[in-house]
């Protein structure tokens, strides 16, 4: 087997996913020299020394570490620090191949032909196997402002408490908007935290921030009309993306390719108070980025089913006529990252291949 193919098939174990598809060839011919995909078929997604991923191989300790390396800095490969000892470990499709290299802008050649081949590859096959499974991988948070006092009862469901309880945080450019490049919406407001933001921040993809930093990159991508999503755990925050609809994979998935299952909605739908709304019409036209609002004689409506429940109309209404509500059928949200992508692996049938990779 192509040790491209082979490399494909090992990230397509990961509930991320990596379909088949000749643009995913390119993609990682463009990415791994000949001489570092065959190492990193050797790898697994659990970082490991560079002793025992030359076991695995024909090369020497002294060798892999070279190759080891020069993946890491370009931030195809994770690494991190063991008891000061360097470890490392493939990183999935998403987040990982896809956005790591787009983090410090779209400046070279090599990144114009991948924000093509990577657009190709996500209308072709990827976008529908990421989103294509019951247990979303991603969801959105509402907006704090938009939360009355009464319904704050989970602290994964308010953002800046995913903040708060963060230890290393990092921010980084939106490889999404970097990519696919089809707004001006602010980038520079990708939110990383814990062992991958020290990864990022040690290889210059990302810059370290304090909490109260954190907290203004998230009231900036509010302002600009940026959904807050998180990945689908009640445990930790991994990341917070701060979306657009016509970029970001995250909201794609229901925007473009119209998938059910793209993310998860938060517990909140808005409400409109048809007394109080004006009519203005910002909800609808500046605000909802699924067109979940229409305005009809003079009063705004919400269709409860598409609503995502990102708060941004509640937080930008200028007559404060939109509350969010917690729906009648609150989304599940598995209870650690691990339950989450164990779930989706199951259900998209990959449970054998991953923990074959997992057990290396």
């Amino acid at each position: 087997m192509d040790t491209y193919e082979q490399l494909r098939e090992i990230l397509d174990s990961h509930p991320a996913t990596a379909p088949k598809s000749q643009r995913i060839i390119e993609i990682l011919r463009l990415l791994f020299t000949p001489p570092e995909a065959a190492l990193a078929v050797t790898m697994s997604f659990k970082p490991k020394s560079p002793e025992q991923i030359s076991a695995a191989s024909d090369i020497s300790a002294e060798e892999a570490i070279v190759r080891l390396e020069s993946m890491a800095q370009k931030g195809i490969i994770f690494a991190r620090k063991k008891d000061g000892a360097t470890m490392y470990g493939l990183v999935p499709v998403i987040p990982g191949l896809f956005e790591y290299p787009f983090m410090k802008g779209r400046t070279t050649p090599l990144q114009e032909r991948l924000a093509g081949l990577w657009e190709k590859y996500h209308q072709e096959a990827l976008g529908e196997s990421f989103a294509g499974n019951p247990t979303p991988i991603m969801r959105v948070v509402a907006v704090d402002r938009s939360i009355t006092v009464r319904d704050r009862v989970h602290p994964h469901d308010e953002v800046k408490r995913l903040i708060e309880q963060a230890g290393c945080i990092a921010v980084t450019n939106c490889a999404c908007r970097e990519s696919v490049s089809k707004c001006d919406k602010p980038r520079d407001v990708c939110l990383i935290f814990e062992g991958t933001a020290e990864f990022l921040v040690e290889r210059g993809f990302a810059r370290r921030i304090s909490r109260e930093e954190g907290i203004r990159v998230l009231d900036r991508a509010e302002e600009a009309g940026l959904v807050h999503t998180s990945n689908n755990s009640a445990d930790r925050a991994t990341v917070i993306c701060n979306c657009c609809p016509c970029c970001c994979t995250v909201l794609r998935g229901r925007t473009q390719l119209h998938h059910p299952h793209a993310f998860s909605t938060s517990r909140f739908e808005a409400r409109v108070r048809p007394d109080a709304c004006t009519g203005c019409g910002i909800c609808e036209e500046e605000r909802c980025p699924v067109h979940a609002i229409a305005v009809r004689d003079g009063v705004a409506e919400v269709d409860a089913e598409e609503c995502i429940g990102c708060g941004l109309c509640a937080s930008g209404c200028p007559a404060g006529a939109i509350d969010m509500a917690q729906r009648e059928s609150v989304p599940q949200v598995p209870a650690t990252v691990q339950e989450m992508g164990l779930r989706v692996v199951q259900e998209k049938g990959r449970m054998e291949r991953f923990m074959k990779i997992m057990q290396r």
